[in-house]
């Protein structure tokens, strides 16, 4: 019921909306951000059984829906397919706010940052204000978040650190994780927040970008790297649909980043052409220990709950 009033709130549903729902219902995402959502202000919600970019845009405009919950992933997919100029969406949320790759959908987009455990948004975007592009948004009301130094300073802006959020146990926050309660302990700081394992950067006006996930992080000569922060190099790079970078173990540096893409559908050249340009992009707008070693393209990744690159097993690729 929290997660059905406030994501209700934070996404500006109402009763006239229509929301299409593809991504999978035992996952918080569709089911508190989108399902649940929907039926709290009385709104209609179009479910499919999973996402299909060839089918995506017909169903849409039969049930003139104005709301979807989105990951990048489904609109790279979906700039392959012509656009309608007629669609009725005035909403879309996802990863990012105002990601210029996807402008062409003519759809405000707002980025959100959340997990099962927060049960709805603990970072969210501005539905009727102007956000920074690529950021996640910003602190949600009803939560705390603490962004600090591994030494639990707080962090400036500009830097990047632990993301640590407040909120209700057993309301706006997960009780505890069952039958562990080694778990549940470690989970939370000295001052009740909980340890969620992400790295953020805090940015101008409150606004927060996502780093990565802590176990993401690689460490190249001494230096940590965020795989995102290179993954958002290439993932503008035309002819790329999605690319994905791990640590590959190095001799001398501990770690090097290696970047696996799927090229998008149709591009001519590839993979040579489009390695060329990936790499010169990655020169250009990242510190020499950033730029990938390799580049490996593929026709799919692995991948688990929500189409998220299983990145365990593409290090298993690698060994």
């Amino acid at each position: 019921m929290w997660g059905a009033k406030v994501n209700a709130a934070h996404e500006d549903l109402h009763a006239g909306d229509v929301h299409q729902t593809y991504l999978p219902l035992f996952h918080t995402n569709a089911l508190a951000y989108s399902m649940l959502a929907t039926l709290w202000v009385g709104a209609s919600c179009v479910i499919q059984p999973r996402f299909s970019a060839s089918r995506f845009w017909g169903v849409a405009l039969e049930h003139n829906c104005t709301w979807t919950s989105t990951i990048p992933f489904c609109m790279k997919a979906l700039l392959e397919h012509e656009i309608p100029k007629s669609h009725k969406f005035r909403l879309w949320g996802t990863a990012v706010s105002e990601p210029p790759p996807f402008a062409a959908f003519g759809v405000k987009t707002i980025g959100w940052w959340g997990m099962t455990e927060t049960i709805s948004h603990g970072i969210v975007g501005e539905v009727d204000q102007p956000n920074t592009p690529m950021s996640i948004g910003r602190a949600a009301p009803e939560y705390q978040i603490r962004i600090v130094e591994d030494d639990g300073t707080p962090t400036d802006v500009g830097d990047t650190g632990n993301l640590l959020i407040k909120g209700i146990p057993g309301l706006s926050l997960f009780a505890e994780y069952l039958h562990n309660e080694k778990a549940t302990r470690e989970s939370f700081d000295e001052h009740g927040y909980f340890i969620t394992g992400d790295r953020v950067t805090l940015l101008e006006n409150g606004f927060i970008r996502f780093g990565d996930r802590t176990k993401d992080m690689l460490k190249v000569g001494g230096e940590n790297v965020a795989a995102s922060e290179i993954e958002q190099v290439i993932a503008v790079v035309p002819g790329v649909r999605e690319a994905a970078v791990v640590a590959k173990k190095h001799p001398m540096l501990d770690e090097v980043p290696v970047v696996f893409i799927i090229p998008q559908a149709g591009v001519k050249g590839a993979p040579a052409d489009l390695h060329d340009t990936v790499m010169a992009a990655c020169r250009n707008g990242l510190a020499d220990f950033k730029v990938p070693r390799e580049i490996h393209f593929v026709d799919d990744m692995p991948r688990s709950t929500l189409e998220k690159v299983a990145k365990a097993e593409l290090r298993k690729m690698l060994e």
